[in-house]
This record gives structure tokens, sequence and C-alpha cells, in this order.
């Protein structure tokens, strides 16, 4: 048995477990196993990781950089990130690495114009890293824009005008908005969009969240996380697939 999984918390909101157990029945891999295991703190993964049979992790919300600690190889392009959000067990011990990347790269890049040079970048986490890193390899400019201010990060009190409207490519890398409070949008003035604006929301459920939705009735141009999950995941598997 090839025993995967997902580890996070809370789980609720997860499309992974459906999503590759329905991947594994028509790939006809009867041998191989993936279920969710919220944990309620980062020092439960410890004894997690010692479960027989167990051979991958997803990771995702709060711990994509807390389980850096608990690897004993890191993946150069999630070292440069400082996230993790994929962990594979192999001879030496769990690697991590960062499928987020192929994720972002693959869904965002695509509808990124010469207008998109400046970007805000809401959150601070692991996925806010990643995204970081992708818009760094392309030379696009971002400011962090969070709750609490602190280095090369502002607060949604601090954002100008200028900035909303100057930098044309926004993306929403916090939980705010996802189900069940679908209701809950981010303290951002929206009317300072426009059509040449890009709006992004690692959400994916709902698919069209209230940041979005703003966007929208600008008649800007807006991407759910939908394609980035599973542009990740389908990664994630291939790294799997060549360690087992």
């Amino acid at each position: 048995m090839q025993q995967l999984g997902l580890i996070g918390f809370p789980l609720g909101h997860s499309f992974s477990a459906k999503y590759f157990k329905e991947k594994f029945e028509r790939e006809h891999l009867s041998g191989w196993n993936y279920q969710n295991y919220p944990l309620a703190t980062i020092s439960e993964l410890a004894p997690l990781l010692q479960t027989e049979n167990l051979k991958g992790l997803n990771v995702t919300i709060p711990y994509k950089e807390a389980v850096l600690a608990y690897c004993e190889q890191i993946d150069a392009k999630a070292a440069a990130v400082g996230a993790v959000n994929t962990l594979v067990k192999t001879k030496e011990g769990w690697k991590g690495y960062n499928t987020d990347i192929i994720g972002i790269e693959n869904s965002l890049l695509p509808l990124v114009r010469p207008h998109h040079q400046q970007a805000l970048i809401f959150g601070t986490g692991g996925a806010a890293k990643a995204v970081a890193y992708v818009l760094r390899q392309i030379g696009v400019h971002f400011q962090f824009v969070s709750r609490k201010p602190g280095p090369q990060v502002i607060s949604y009190s601090e954002l100008l005008f200028n900035d909303l409207r100057s930098h044309k490519l926004w993306i929403n890398t916090t939980p705010v908005g996802q189900a069940p409070n679908t209701e809950e949008v981010l303290p951002i003035d929206f009317s300072q969009i426009g059509e040449q604006h890009l709006l992004f929301d690692l959400i994916y459920n709902p698919s069209l969240t209230s940041f979005l939705k703003q966007g929208q009735l600008k008649g800007a141009t807006i991407l759910n996380g939908e394609q980035m999950l599973v542009e990740q995941a389908e990664a994630a598997f291939k790294i799997w697939q060549a360690a087992l």
C-alpha cells in the first residue's frame, strides 16, 4: 500500500482527497490510498511521518513554512521560496518540494500582460512566497500587504489610491472569502480597479469569491485558484510516482 495524504488545519474545505482518490481509480492504481490528516499543531507531524507505508504528503495552510524543519532534504526551488507544499519519503529521509510554483506559472502567467509590471500580494504565508518567487522570475515588482506591517510588508491601511491604480496585478493568497465565509472580503478600495487590472485569487471554493466579484464588476480579468490547484496536485503526483 502506498499511503499518501494532506496535512493542514482545518481541512474541511480541501479537494485533495476526492481529487486523488478519483485519479487513482481512473489510473487503476489500486495500491494507492489518500487521506486527510488535520493537524491541530505542527508538533503532530513528527509521529505521523513515522507511519508505516506513508510515502508522501501535500501540505497546506498553515504549515507550508513550518514543515521545512521536518525535511532532511529540500529541493532548491522550495528552499528559494522558503515554503514546502509537497513531501516525499526517500532513502535519505523526507524531502520537501514546492509545486505551487508550477501551479502559479501554468495558470497565472498566460494572463500576464506588459502593463502588469507591478503587483500587490495580499498575505505573507507560504503561498504568498511562492507567488513572489514566480513574479521575481519574470521581473514583476511586487508589494506584500497584510494586516500587520513588517519588513517589506505594508498594512491594508497604508495602501494608497495610487498603489491600487498603478499595481494592476492583485493576488489574494489569504483565506479571506473562502467557504464557508464567502461574504468576507479584503479591506481594499475596490473602486480603483480598472479594465487593465488582473485579479488572481488562490481560493477555489467558491469559484467566484467576493474578491473576484469586485474585479468582474469593474471589467478586470479574473482568475480563481482551481487550475493552480490541479496543476500543483499533478506535479506532486509526478514527484511521488518517480520516488515510489
